[in-house]
């Protein structure tokens, strides 16, 4: 009687065990949500370190243009609480030596400034 129970508990098991591993590979092989792919990547492996060095680059340019607008902004702020007035140019704090010369920007960038709020930004150029 023992044996015959243990035997039907056994076939159970599998029985369920078979269920169970059935289940993982359909939803594993279901449509599911495409990898979040950002602009830098493609997505396929074979061109990986092409991407992570065209991220690296893109990040280098981004991290110049920051610290060169960082720059403008502090040199605009000192001008600004020195004379009272915001600046009538970028060439001004060149000329009064709150700047040496404007940070070099990266190929395709340029400089654009606002009298009005006595603020430097960086756009693109055209």
């Amino acid at each position: 009687m023992v044996i015959i129970f243990l035997a039907r508990y056994d076939d159970a098991m599998k029985a369920t065990q078979c269920i169970f591993i059935l289940g993982l590979l359909v939803s594993a092989c279901g449509d599911g949500a495409k990898p979040d792919i950002n602009d830098n990547s493609s997505g396929n492996p074979a061109t990986a370190p092409v991407d992570y060095l065209g991220a690296v680059n893109k990040g280098r340019k981004k991290g110049i243009s920051q610290a060169g607008l960082l720059q403008v902004n502090s040199a605009l702020s000192t001008f600004q609480a020195s004379e009272s007035r915001p600046a009538k140019s970028l060439q001004e704090l060149i000329a009064a030596r709150y700047l040496r010369a404007l940070p070099e920007l990266p190929l395709g960038m340029k400089w654009q400034y606002n009298p009005q709020t006595g603020k430097a930004s960086i756009v693109p150029a055209q």
